[in-house]
Formats: structure tokens, sequence, C-alpha cells
């Protein structure tokens, strides 16, 4: 028996809280609830949520801190944030995703987007109800970069480089075809689905992030001006 995926809801709303969790049980996931981020912080540390769904105003703590911490934490490092806000500027979409969010919600949210956001994040992780085996099936390597689909990891070198799961959907959509031009609509539709809006600031952030974290392979993800990027041959260059 396939076991139950359970969330995280960080949100001093009661009332939203309980609407979130009303339709994550519709959809076979289990919640729990924290109504402040120090609060949160301690219960991602004690239950090992296969999700988090984080509000960015909170009483203590605010989400961008709570986030930052989630993902220097060993134990919470790789587990899914969802934020869950009504500030929804590009200014504080772009902070949260800096901060390590692996997607952004804004309120008034839809259910259904909700729900459709956090079984994606599920389903790149492997936990969805009904996700598919093949999903975990590939693994990729190329040269000094190795991006392992079945383990969910990502190397450097043979040092394992610490991605979020949206961060580690998107280097994979580009090793999946080294050398290949990937339009940044190519690489939403990779993550999230074919019928989901981002801007194209929202993804440039994310890549930053990534060339970020590989070091000195990041100018391996090169800008294609006016159309997307591509993973270059740099992957494959040897070490010194």
């Amino acid at each position: 028996m396939a076991r139950t995926p359970t969330a995280l809801i960080i949100e001093d709303e009661q009332d939203i809280a309980n609407l979130v969790a009303f339709h994550l049980r519709r959809e076979g996931i289990e919640s729990s609830h924290a109504k402040s981020g120090r609060r949160g912080l301690e219960m991602a540390r004690a239950c090992a949520p296969d999700i988090v769904v984080l509000d960015l105003m909170l009483p203590d703590l605010d989400g961008i801190e709570v986030c930052r911490r989630l993902r220097e934490d060993h134990a919470t490092k790789h587990t899914p944030i969802v934020m869950l806000t009504a500030r929804g500027s590009e200014t504080d979409i772009v902070h949260g995703i800096e901060s390590g969010a692996d997607d952004y919600v804004t309120k008034p949210f839809s259910a259904r987007v909700l729900v459709a956001r956090l079984r994606n994040a599920l389903r790149r992780r492997g936990d969805a109800p009904g996700a598919s085996a093949q999903e975990s099936l590939l693994t990729r390597v190329s040269g000094r970069l190795v991006v392992d689909l079945d383990r969910h990891t990502v190397e450097v070198d043979r040092t394992s480089i610490a991605l979020t799961t949206t961060e580690f959907a998107m280097l994979l959509a580009l090793a999946r075809r080294p050398g290949f031009v990937r339009t940044r609509d190519q690489i939403i539709a990779s993550v999230h689905g074919s019928n989901t809006v981002l801007s194209q600031r929202t993804i440039d952030v994310h890549i930053t992030a990534i060339r970020r974290k590989l070091g000195e392979l990041g100018p391996a993800i090169e800008t294609v001006r006016g159309v997307g990027y591509r993973l270059s041959d740099l992957a494959d260059a040897p070490t010194d």
C-alpha cells in the first residue's frame, strides 16, 4: 500500500488553514497546522512533512525567514515549499523564490490551482498519489555534472548540490537535451504543466539560483537571448 503524503500548513489564519486542509484531504494528502513561524519550524523538524504550505506574513518569523531556515536545516532542505500569501508583487515573488521556495500562490487563491501546484511539487519528489513509477527512471550523466532523477540528486565533480524541487526540475529539463535550447514556456511546462502562467522574471530568478549553486559550472547554463536557456558542452569540460 502506498504511503499517504503529508503536508505542513504554516498559516496564522485558521479559516484559510482549514480550507487548505480540506482540499488537501480530498486529494489524499494528510496535513498538520502551525499558526506561527517558530512553531512551524519545530513541527517541520519533528514531523518531516512531504511538503510545506507557507504563509508569508506570520506573527513572529516571517515566511521568508522560515523558508531560509528550512533550507538551511539538513532535515528539511529538500522539502518542497509552496508559499501562499496576499503579497503578490513581482518583488515579493522574487524574494520568495530566492529564499528557497519552489512555488508561489497568491491570495485570494483558487483551491484547484493550489492543489495542482502542490501535487506537481509532490510528483517531482515522487510522493504524489498516483505518481507514475516511470517518472523516477531517468538518470542523466553529463561529464562533470550528474543529474539523477531516481535518487533526486545533483552532483558536480562528485560533490552533492542542494537544489529545491523546482530548481531540480528545471535543471533536469535542460539536462535531458544538452546543447538544445529550451524556451521559458517549455521549462515552465516541464515543471508545472502547460497551463501554468509564470512571469519570465520568475524563471530567470530560478535559473540564477541554479547557476550560483553549480559554482564553476554555472556558466554551462547559457542564456539564448529572446528564446530561453540551454545546457552547453561546458558541463562536459574536464576537471583541472
